[in-house]
């Protein structure tokens, strides 16, 4: 068994937890979609960094330019980062994934304040801890989002790509469209949701998941330390994820 094979069936058990979380079958109404949104929202942004931090490392970001040391992992980050950096929205206009989910927020009523002051404080060069402590309501949300950047600043990079490849779980797209069809069905409009969730489904297909694992071990060779450390960020981020998803489900209605 390959070490690629060994890190996805450790993952097994916690993977489960995630993909049978009681949070899915209380996401029964666009209210509760609501609230999962608003906290779900961070996991949107901070996935960014994750992806910027891997854009850096293994494409080249220098003057004078260099090549990258491996085209195919060079080209699969800037892939994606052209896909969630700068897509176009339901209008063909250029917009990222995480300003057109704040636009579905809009659209279906949640609060986006406090992402939004979480931002713009960061603009206004305020610390990222400070920020969080101040904008971050919930703390399954705060230490999710210190998880993340903790990954980041310790710069290994086979770290880092352990946990954009393993930590990160989809919404339920099923499960959200029927929703927005019941509430389409009593004349409500959420036309900007259903158009993320489908770019979402339609850039996230077949190729990125093999790609990400070969990226992985492109990272980890035979390193038998990196691909410890790989599986062990890798059971924290889904751990984390879980963490945030017992929190939503508390403050669900039902």
């Amino acid at each position: 068994m390959s070490e690629i094979e060994k890190l996805e069936q450790s993952l097994i058990p916690l993977r489960l937890k995630l993909t049978n979380h009681s949070l899915y079958n209380k996401l029964s109404s666009l209210d509760d979609i609501k609230t999962f949104m608003e906290s779900h929202v961070f996991a949107v942004w901070d996935f960014m960094s994750l992806l910027k931090a891997l854009q850096f490392e293994l494409t080249c970001n220098s003057i004078p330019w260099i090549p990258a040391k491996n085209p195919v992992t060079a080209r699969f980050i800037n892939e994606i980062v052209l896909g969630e950096e700068s897509d176009v929205d339901s209008e063909g206009l250029p917009k990222s994934h995480y300003e057109m989910y704040l636009d579905a927020m809009r659209e279906t009523g949640a609060d986006t304040l406090p992402i939004n002051s979480l931002l713009e404080d960061l603009i206004n060069n305020k610390s990222l801890e400070d920020s969080i402590d101040k904008n971050v309501l919930f703390e399954e949300v705060a230490n999710f989002l210190r998880f993340t950047f903790e990954i980041i600043k310790e710069g290994k990079i086979h770290k880092i790509a352990s946990a954009f490849t393993f930590g990160r779980e989809d919404i339920i797209p099923d499960m959200f469209m029927e929703i927005i069809r019941e509430s389409e069905a009593k004349g409500k409009q959420h036309s900007r949701l259903e158009y993320y969730l489908k770019r979402h489904i339609e850039l996230d297909g077949d190729e990125h998941g093999p790609l990400s694992l070969k990226m992985m071990e492109e990272l980890c060779g035979n390193d038998s330390n990196k691909w410890l450390e790989a599986s062990q960020t890798a059971q924290l981020a889904l751990e984390h994820r879980i963490n945030l998803w017992d929190g939503i489900s508390k403050r669900l209605s039902n």
